[in-house]
């Protein structure tokens, strides 16, 4: 049937008679280049499909390296992030180091500058209670440390030791609504009180109103409260009001801030000498 219906197509046969003769001549006749017609057909075909699959594995390669790369800079990135963190801390680290090397610097220049016994203490814990305002050193008893010992910082005063233990002591801020100490105004010499206003401020009482006394003036200790030695600074005068006709009302800024003391200098000396004065 099928060999029936062949025939019945001449054209079809000749067509194939004539493919397989101009296949027959390919492979005798050849190329200037010594290659047969057919041979040189085949290997262009061939060579095209190469050059595809070439090209897709490229860009296959191409995608799968780009993957790898990106996974490597992510984890370099990752790694670089880390490092910077850590430098980070370091710097940090170094930093307070720095700032607590300073610290100790002023400390012990201040101490130099001090004809008085004294002994340096860290601070190791503050008062929770705005009513109470306190901090706790590391030196007591064990060290030579008193009740009523005046606690000075290089910029001001500080305090007094009001419980010594063996080692370790608290102190009341002079910004405690409790504490008092002697001053004067360091410009015109006039006398007073100052007192803990218990806000963190202080207020410097018994000034006559007609005494000189101005905003920017420098409070320091007199010496006669038997607890501060003279001349050491209290604070700065930041407002003068005028009360009731006979004091004025003065509002004192405290040298010292309270919430940034690390260190402290106690001193063992009383200063009997400005009392009786």
């Amino acid at each position: 049937m099928a060999i029936a219906d062949i025939s019945q197509r001449p054209g079809l046969l000749l067509g194939a008679a004539l493919a397989l003769h101009v296949a027959l001549i390919s492979l005798q006749v050849t190329t200037g280049s010594g290659a047969t017609v057919f041979h040189s057909v085949v290997f262009g075909g061939v060579a095209e499909a190469q050059r595809g699959a070439s090209g897709a594995t490229g860009s296959l390669a191409s995608l799968w390296y780009g993957y790898v790369d990106l996974r490597g800079v992510r984890a370099e990135n990752e790694a670089l992030r880390s490092e910077v963190g850590e430098l980070r801390i370091t710097l940090q680290q170094e930093r307070a180091a720095a700032e607590r090397a300073e610290a100790f610097g002023r400390l012990l220049e201040f101490r130099q500058r001090t004809p008085l016994a004294t002994t340096g203490a860290l601070v190791i814990a503050k008062g929770a209670s705005p009513e109470f305002r306190t901090l706790t050193i590391d030196k007591g008893t064990d060290d030579g440390l008193a009740a009523n010992q005046a606690v000075v910082a290089p910029a001001g005063v500080v305090g007094r030791i009001t419980l010594p233990s063996r080692r370790a002591a608290l102190v009341q801020l002079l910004v405690d609504r409790n504490a008092a100490a002697g001053a004067l105004i360091e410009r015109s010499r006039v006398q007073g009180v100052v007192t803990g206003a218990g806000d963190g401020t202080l207020q410097m009482d018994y000034v006559p109103a007609t005494n000189d006394v101005a905003a920017g003036d420098v409070v320091v200790t007199s010496g006669i409260d038997g607890l501060y030695p003279k001349g050491f600074i209290v604070g700065t005068v930041e407002r003068v009001d005028r009360g009731d006709g006979l004091y004025h009302v003065i509002v004192v800024r405290p040298a010292v801030d309270p919430n940034r003391l690390e260190e402290v200098l106690v001193v063992r000396e009383r200063p009997v000498a400005e009392a009786a004065k």
